[in-house]
This record gives structure tokens, C-alpha cells and sequence, in this order.
């Protein structure tokens, strides 16, 4: 059952389109994510499942709701962790999360979910006084503060490092297992490799591709790197028409040579160095990450 639908959003400022057709749906207990270049319109079309931003066209449902004209109902449903966000300087952490969970008839343990985050040390100080990382875990302990059913985190991680960035992603399998939907906009590859079930690639406003990470990485052309230093020059020729291959590049006469391709091309490089009587030092097999897809996905979209 999909708890967020999307579908032919559009959303433009000063007559320049930012979102432009996006259509996905988000099913019940899932963690979706949307990846998408800087200006790629992921906030503008999360903005608009949050209710802060009306599409000019399309239609955003949350649990059947419409963001922005059942708006009470939708806050009492989902949370919200905004890219950029701010709260009154003075504020402790402990009156911001005392503050929110009143807004909530059946609020999470607001101690336990400052514990969780590494900020019941904090709990005392100002929020002008944290630094950047607390902050960032304390807009995520207030997302999560209503018991929400679905969660939508834009930057999840941004300024964390890397031990706070691990337990956060632990924190939001926990969520998930525990029936929470989240909406996951992401910049770090290896975070949406590691958490999302799905994912949503946007890409000039529009979805360029939506699949599982395995099955991004799989529809990769290049889904395997081949890397060595032979110990004699290869005839370029022959390299270039190895099965599979989608890209060669050497180093330089003799040096290091990098090749994408497929498991037959792996095969065949083997068969070719033994032909030549050639040794492969440091050879590396490797499978395609995220990372290699998406630049494959949003290049061919330029």
C-alpha cells in the first residue's frame, strides 16, 4: 500500500520549471530515497509532500491526505527534518523537546530520543551554542518526536561524523522496522546504498531513473572496474575490444590501466594478459557503486 503518491508534479518560479512532471509512490514501511544533483528540484518536490510549497500541477497524497488542504491532518502524521533550519537562539535543547512533544497527543520518550542521538549532555545548553553536528541531530530527534507514521528527512546526515552519521542510519532502520515510511533526500551515496529499499533519481525536474540500489547499480553499463598495472604496454587496440567493455583508460605507456565493463570483460582481460604473457599487478575487480551510476544517469540527462 503506497502512503505517499506523487504524480505529475510540477512546480516552477519565475516562469523557470524546477519540478517538472515528477511521479513516484512511496510504499508503507519503505525507506525511499531521492538523489539528484544540487538544483535537481529533490527539496522543491519534498516541499511539496511536506505541504510547505502547492504544486502548479499534479497531485501529492500523504495516507490519502492532501498536504495542503488537509494540512492539520498531515502534521499530526508526518515529521520533518528541513535542509536548513533554525530555532529561536535562547531555546535549550531540553524546552525544544519538551516544547514539541506537546504538540503530539502520544509523543516518543523525549529523554530516550536525546539518548539515542548524543544529546543528553546537552540538554542544558542553547541552541546558538551547539555546534553544527548537535544541531543537525536535534532537528532529527524533533522529526522523530511525534511518533510520526511517515518521516521525511532532507540531509539527514549533513555535518555529523562519521560514528554520529552510523548511529543515525541505525536509528532510522530502527525507525523503519518499527513501521515508520521515510523520505530520505541525500547527497552520500554510500548512506543511500546502505539504507534505502528504493530510490528516485531526479535530475533537471525530472525522475530519471527509480529503482532498488541493487538494481541501479545492475542497469549500469560499466558495472564492473577492472583496474591493473601490466607488466609490459597492451596493444590499445586490443584492449578497447575486449567484450563488455564500456570505457579504457591507461595511465600512460605501461602504466596503470582502468577498464568498466561487465564479468565477461573481467574474463577477458585475463584471457588477454595470459596471451600476451602479460602479469597483472594489483588487479582489482570490482562491482560498480552508486556513486558511478549516478553520475552515469545524471551525465546522460545533461
Amino acid at each position: 500500500m503506497a502512503v505517499i503518491e506523487v504524480n505529475g508534479v510540477r512546480k516552477a518560479y519565475g516562469g523557470r520549471p524546477v519540478v517538472d512532471g515528477v511521479s513516484f509512490a512511496v510504499e508503507e514501511g519503505e525507506i525511499f530515497g531521492i538523489l539528484g544533483p544540487n538544483g535537481a528540484g529533490k527539496t522543491t518536490t519534498v516541499e511539496c509532500v511536506e505541504g510547505l510549497r502547492t504544486p502548479d500541477a499534479g497531485t501529492v497524497r500523504v495516507a490519502g491526505l492532501d498536504p495542503a488542504t488537509d494540512r492539520h491532518e498531515v502534521t499530526q502524521l508526518l515529521g520533518a527534518q528541513l535542509q536548513e533550519s533554525e530555532l529561536q537562539p535562547k531555546l535549550t535543547v531540553r524546552e525544544a523537546l519538551e516544547l514539541y512533544s506537546a504538540f503530539y497527543p502520544r509523543p516518543a520518550d523525549w529523554r530516550a530520543l536525546a539518548a539515542r542521538l548524543g544529546l543528553d549532555g546537552h540538554l542544558g545548553r542553547p541552541f546558538a551554542t551547539l555546534s553544527g553536528g548537535q544541531k543537525q541531530r536535534l532537528f532529527i530527534a524533533l522529526a522523530l518526536i511525534g511518533n510520526p507514521r511517515v518521516v521525511v528527512l532532507d540531509e539527514l546526515t549533513t555535518g555529523l561524523d562519521p560514528r554520529a552519521r552510523r548511529d543515525t542510519w541505525h536509528l532510522i532502520e530502527e525507525a523503519r522496522d518499527g513501521g515508520v515510511t521515510v523520505l530520505l533526500v541525500t547527497h552520500f551515496m554510500e548512506e543511500a546504498q546502505r539504507l534505502c529499499d528504493r530510490i528516485a533519481v531526479i535530475d533537471k525536474g525530472r525522475v530519471v531513473a527509480l529503482d532498488t540500489p541493487g538494481g541501479l547499480i545492475g542497469s549500469s553499463a560499466g558495472s564492473t572496474a577492472i583496474s591493473f598495472t601490466p607488466s609490459a604496454p597492451l596493444p590499445p587496440g586490443d584492449l578497447a575490444g575486449l567484450p563488455g567493455a564500456v570505457s579504457v583508460e591507461v595511465a600512460d605507456p605501461g602504466g596503470r590501466v582502468v577498464i568498466h565493463g561487465t564479468d565477461d570483460t573481467a574474463n577477458a582481460v585475463i584471457t588477454l594478459l595470459a596471451r600476451h604473457h602479460v602479469t597483472a599487478r594489483q588487479l582489482r575487480v570490482v562491482d560498480a557503486g552508486l556513486d558511478d551510476v549516478f553520475l552515469d544517469l545524471t551525465e546522460q540527462a545533461s
